[in-house]
Protein backbone atom coordinates (compact mmCIF):
# COMPACT_ATOMS: atom_id res chain seq x y z
CA UNK A 1 0.00 0.00 0.00
CA UNK A 2 0.96 3.37 -1.12
CA UNK A 3 1.99 5.80 1.83
CA UNK A 4 0.00 8.62 2.29
CA UNK A 5 0.68 12.33 2.13
CA UNK A 6 0.32 14.26 5.99
CA UNK A 7 -2.53 15.77 4.40
CA UNK A 8 -4.24 12.94 2.42
CA UNK A 9 -3.61 10.87 6.26
CA UNK A 10 -5.00 14.01 7.87
CA UNK A 11 -8.14 14.18 5.68
CA UNK A 12 -8.60 10.21 5.92
CA UNK A 13 -8.02 10.42 9.77
CA UNK A 14 -11.08 13.29 10.34
CA UNK A 15 -12.40 10.78 8.68
CA UNK A 16 -12.78 8.15 10.18
CA UNK A 17 -13.18 9.96 13.28
CA UNK A 18 -16.34 11.44 12.00
CA UNK A 19 -18.17 8.25 11.24
CA UNK A 20 -16.39 6.22 13.83
CA UNK A 21 -18.30 8.67 16.75
CA UNK A 22 -21.47 8.22 14.71
CA UNK A 23 -24.12 5.78 15.37
CA UNK A 24 -23.57 2.40 17.31
CA UNK A 25 -20.50 -0.17 17.10
CA UNK A 26 -19.79 0.74 13.85
CA UNK A 27 -17.18 -1.77 12.79
CA UNK A 28 -15.40 0.35 10.15
CA UNK A 29 -16.35 3.49 8.84
CA UNK A 30 -18.91 3.81 5.82
CA UNK A 31 -18.74 6.86 3.12
CA UNK A 32 -22.62 7.05 3.16
CA UNK A 33 -22.26 7.79 7.00
CA UNK A 34 -21.54 11.31 7.10
CA UNK A 35 -20.72 14.49 5.24
CA UNK A 36 -17.03 14.41 4.08
CA UNK A 37 -15.04 16.52 6.45
CA UNK A 38 -13.21 19.51 5.32
CA UNK A 39 -9.86 18.50 4.49
CA UNK A 40 -6.59 21.21 6.34
CA UNK A 41 -4.56 23.02 4.10
CA UNK A 42 -1.58 21.61 3.20
CA UNK A 43 1.55 22.47 4.89
CA UNK A 44 3.75 20.79 1.95
CA UNK A 45 2.70 19.94 -1.69
CA UNK A 46 1.54 16.49 -2.15
CA UNK A 47 3.56 14.00 -3.95
CA UNK A 48 3.45 10.89 -6.03
CA UNK A 49 5.51 8.69 -3.53
CA UNK A 50 5.32 11.16 -0.23
CA UNK A 51 7.58 9.11 2.95
CA UNK A 52 6.72 7.16 5.24
CA UNK A 53 6.24 9.42 8.16
CA UNK A 54 8.45 8.43 11.38
CA UNK A 55 10.79 5.91 9.15
CA UNK A 56 14.40 5.59 8.96
CA UNK A 57 15.25 3.72 5.70
CA UNK A 58 17.11 0.49 6.71
CA UNK A 59 16.03 0.94 10.50
CA UNK A 60 12.60 -1.48 10.72
CA UNK A 61 10.66 0.30 13.28
CA UNK A 62 8.85 -2.02 16.06
CA UNK A 63 5.48 -1.19 16.29
CA UNK A 64 3.18 -1.28 19.18
CA UNK A 65 1.71 -4.26 20.07
CA UNK A 66 0.26 -2.94 23.83
CA UNK A 67 -1.03 0.21 25.93
CA UNK A 68 -1.39 0.80 29.40
CA UNK A 69 -2.85 3.89 31.51
CA UNK A 70 -2.38 3.11 34.58
CA UNK A 71 -4.36 6.34 35.42
CA UNK A 72 -7.77 4.90 33.92
CA UNK A 73 -7.80 1.38 33.82
CA UNK A 74 -6.30 0.54 30.87
CA UNK A 75 -3.99 -2.29 29.89
CA UNK A 76 -5.18 -3.69 26.61
CA UNK A 77 -3.26 -5.06 23.25
CA UNK A 78 -3.26 -2.62 20.23
CA UNK A 79 -4.43 -3.75 16.73
CA UNK A 80 -2.65 -2.20 13.09
CA UNK A 81 -5.03 -0.03 11.54
CA UNK A 82 -4.78 0.80 7.89
CA UNK A 83 -7.46 1.83 5.22
CA UNK A 84 -10.83 1.01 4.83
CA UNK A 85 -12.08 0.54 1.13
CA UNK A 86 -13.49 3.72 1.44
CA UNK A 87 -10.33 5.38 1.89
CA UNK A 88 -10.77 6.53 5.49
CA UNK A 89 -8.86 5.17 8.30
CA UNK A 90 -9.79 1.55 10.04
CA UNK A 91 -11.29 1.88 13.89
CA UNK A 92 -10.78 -1.42 15.86
CA UNK A 93 -13.79 -3.55 15.71
CA UNK A 94 -16.47 -2.79 17.97
CA UNK A 95 -16.43 -5.97 20.15
CA UNK A 96 -16.64 -7.29 23.79
CA UNK A 97 -12.51 -7.32 23.76
CA UNK A 98 -12.53 -4.06 22.98
CA UNK A 99 -9.19 -3.04 21.93
CA UNK A 100 -7.26 -0.23 20.88
CA UNK A 101 -5.61 0.36 17.47
CA UNK A 102 -2.72 2.04 15.82
CA UNK A 103 -2.90 3.56 12.52
CA UNK A 104 0.32 2.19 11.08
CA UNK A 105 0.55 5.08 8.50
CA UNK A 106 1.10 7.16 11.61
CA UNK A 107 5.17 7.36 13.14
CA UNK A 108 5.37 3.78 15.43
CA UNK A 109 5.45 5.10 19.07
CA UNK A 110 9.07 6.04 20.00
CA UNK A 111 9.65 7.55 16.38
CA UNK A 112 9.57 11.29 15.89
CA UNK A 113 6.27 12.35 14.74
CA UNK A 114 3.11 12.17 15.93
CA UNK A 115 1.86 8.62 17.10
CA UNK A 116 -2.12 8.26 16.71
CA UNK A 117 -3.93 5.39 18.82
CA UNK A 118 -7.72 5.27 18.08
CA UNK A 119 -10.20 3.29 20.78
CA UNK A 120 -13.79 3.73 21.51
CA UNK A 121 -15.66 5.33 24.17
CA UNK A 122 -18.16 3.00 24.36
CA UNK A 123 -18.98 -0.47 22.00
CA UNK A 124 -22.37 -2.64 21.42
CA UNK A 125 -25.43 -1.55 23.90
CA UNK A 126 -23.86 0.82 25.85
CA UNK A 127 -20.68 -1.00 27.24
CA UNK A 128 -17.45 0.56 28.11
CA UNK A 129 -15.05 0.82 24.92
CA UNK A 130 -11.31 0.81 26.05
CA UNK A 131 -11.13 4.27 26.07
CA UNK A 132 -14.42 5.14 28.05
CA UNK A 133 -12.38 7.27 30.27
CA UNK A 134 -9.87 9.48 28.44
CA UNK A 135 -11.51 12.56 29.04
CA UNK A 136 -10.15 11.73 32.98
CA UNK A 137 -6.43 11.83 31.96
CA UNK A 138 -4.44 14.62 33.63
CA UNK A 139 -1.67 16.49 32.56
CA UNK A 140 1.73 14.05 33.73
CA UNK A 141 -0.37 11.10 33.81
CA UNK A 142 2.02 8.44 32.04
CA UNK A 143 0.98 6.48 29.10
CA UNK A 144 3.00 3.19 28.37
CA UNK A 145 3.24 1.44 24.82
CA UNK A 146 4.54 -1.77 24.62
CA UNK A 147 6.60 -2.70 21.27
CA UNK A 148 6.96 -5.84 19.16
CA UNK A 149 10.83 -5.93 20.14
CA UNK A 150 9.52 -6.41 24.26
CA UNK A 151 10.54 -2.44 24.93
CA UNK A 152 8.56 -0.18 26.31
CA UNK A 153 7.86 3.65 24.98
CA UNK A 154 6.64 5.66 27.95
CA UNK A 155 5.13 9.26 27.43
CA UNK A 156 3.02 11.67 30.00
CA UNK A 157 0.30 13.28 29.25
CA UNK A 158 0.57 16.99 28.42
CA UNK A 159 -3.11 18.20 27.74
CA UNK A 160 -6.26 16.60 26.68
CA UNK A 161 -8.89 18.84 24.42
CA UNK A 162 -12.33 17.95 23.78
CA UNK A 163 -13.39 19.23 20.34
CA UNK A 164 -16.64 19.70 18.61
CA UNK A 165 -16.32 16.41 15.52
CA UNK A 166 -16.57 19.41 12.62
CA UNK A 167 -13.73 21.15 14.20
CA UNK A 168 -11.38 18.71 14.08
CA UNK A 169 -7.54 20.11 15.01
CA UNK A 170 -6.11 18.11 12.29
CA UNK A 171 -2.98 20.59 12.46
CA UNK A 172 -2.91 20.09 16.16
CA UNK A 173 -3.03 16.48 16.04
CA UNK A 174 -1.23 15.52 12.75
CA UNK A 175 1.14 18.68 11.92
CA UNK A 176 5.01 18.05 12.45
CA UNK A 177 7.28 17.65 15.70
CA UNK A 178 10.61 17.58 16.79
CA UNK A 179 10.13 14.92 18.85
CA UNK A 180 8.39 11.73 19.51
CA UNK A 181 4.42 12.37 20.55
CA UNK A 182 1.69 9.86 21.06
CA UNK A 183 -2.17 11.23 20.30
CA UNK A 184 -5.32 9.24 21.88
CA UNK A 185 -8.71 9.91 20.56
CA UNK A 186 -11.85 8.74 21.17
CA UNK A 187 -15.49 10.11 20.82
CA UNK A 188 -16.75 12.36 23.52
CA UNK A 189 -19.37 14.74 24.79
CA UNK A 190 -23.30 14.35 24.53
CA UNK A 191 -24.63 11.19 22.52
CA UNK A 192 -27.52 12.05 19.90
CA UNK A 193 -29.31 10.49 17.05
CA UNK A 194 -26.10 11.12 14.81
CA UNK A 195 -23.49 9.90 17.61
CA UNK A 196 -21.60 11.04 20.14
CA UNK A 197 -20.95 15.05 19.05
CA UNK A 198 -17.25 15.65 20.44
CA UNK A 199 -13.95 14.04 19.66
CA UNK A 200 -11.62 13.89 22.99
CA UNK A 201 -8.19 13.94 22.07
CA UNK A 202 -4.71 12.95 24.62
CA UNK A 203 -1.64 14.21 23.60
CA UNK A 204 1.40 13.28 25.47
CA UNK A 205 5.27 13.56 25.24
CA UNK A 206 7.97 11.50 25.88
CA UNK A 207 8.17 10.91 29.87
CA UNK A 208 11.57 11.69 31.82
CA UNK A 209 10.18 9.95 34.82
CA UNK A 210 10.53 6.36 36.14
CA UNK A 211 7.24 4.39 36.82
Amino acid sequence: MMPLSRRAFATAAVSSLLVGCAGRGAAAPSSGSTPPPRSPPPSSPATGKPGRPGRTPGRPAAVPVGLRIPAIGVDTPVMRLGLAADGTVQVPPATADDRAGWYRHSPPPGRTGPSVILGHVTVGEGRDGVFRHLARLRRGDRIEVRLENGTTVAFAVSTVRTVARAEFPADDVYGDVDRPELRLITCGGPRTADGYRDNVIAFAAPSRSKP
